[in-house]
């Protein structure tokens, strides 16, 4: 009888303890990057139509069979448009965080370890350049150099530096102080290779929701300059440029603003919402 009880007893406080639930930010971030994702790809390969097909008697038709998200002020297909428009921006952000990423890791790595004048001066430039609004300064900076698709990697890729730069700096300098790193020292490691074997893997995890965070803002800030006029030109598609001329045709066309601001909605939600889950798959 004691027996019987005790297994009661433990059985109950089983049912009793919390089940881990199911990671729903990772599943719904994993579901719709994974919808636009495919979309990006089918795209760069094939689109139901040429992206700069004009058809004078399809201009502003509804959505239907014939064409799943309706045409544009010109008659062209919109779900072509689409997945034109977000392949390039898709690889605009991308090269920007990679450009940003790449060289402000190294001068975050550098200035966090070594510290000194060069870390004085180099701060003082990310300073600098933080302190004015981004699409501002991006705007200046399109003057110097012209629009156009590169310039506007170009361009953005240096904005993006400065906070790169100042995350990593921080966790190096965090770093450099712990027993590893002068155990390492101690064994007559470079300095080069105690920052990027032995401290720059410690960072990753910090690192991934800032590139999480930095390509989410390189899809709007492209989005911005191309809406702006001065990002990608026509006949190239873009998703900022497209919504700035549906802007035009909203009483006439709804869909057309409708589906390009749901593009770009899209892309930002899922990358969000993937990365705020496996924050908390790491958390758990």
């Amino acid at each position: 009888m004691l027996l019987a009880k005790e297994r009661w007893s433990s059985h109950k406080k089983t049912l009793a303890q919390p089940r881990e639930g199911k990671n729903h930010f990772l599943i719904a971030g994993g579901i719709i990057s994974g919808i636009m994702a495919a979309l990006i790809l089918v795209g760069y390969v094939w689109t139901p139509y040429g992206t700069t097909e004009m058809a004078g008697g399809k201009k502003f038709l509804a959505p239907c069979l014939a064409h799943p998200l309706g045409t544009d002020n010109f008659g062209r297909d919109l779900l072509s448009r689409i997945m034109e428009g977000a392949g390039s921006t898709f690889l605009i952000a991308l090269c920007v965080v990679l450009i940003g990423g790449v060289i402000g890791t190294i001068i975050g790595c550098l200035t966090g370890y070594f510290g000194g004048v060069a870390d004085l001066i180099l701060m003082r430039v990310c300073d600098a350049i933080t302190a004015f609004p981004s699409i501002l300064l991006a705007l200046v900076l399109v003057t110097i150099i012209g629009q156009g698709k590169y310039q506007i990697i170009l361009i953005l890729g240096i904005l993006f530096i400065p906070s790169f730069a100042r995350v990593v700096r921080g966790e190096v300098a965090k770093e450099r102080t712990l027993n590893y790193v002068a155990s390492a020292r101690l064994m007559g490691a470079s300095h080069l290779r105690i920052i990027f074997r032995h401290i720059l893997p410690n960072t990753v995890q910090v690192l991934l929701p800032i590139v999480a965070i930095g390509f989410n803002n390189a899809v709007l800030a492209e989005a911005s300059m191309s809406y702006l006029g001065v990002g990608v030109q026509p006949p190239d598609a873009s998703l900022g440029r497209m919504l700035s001329e549906a802007q035009t045709y909203l009483g006439r066309a709804p869909w057309y603003a409708l589906f390009v601001g749901l593009a770009i909605v899209l892309m930002i939600l899922g990358l969000s919402l993937l990365t705020e889950g496996l924050q908390q798959r790491r958390r758990a």
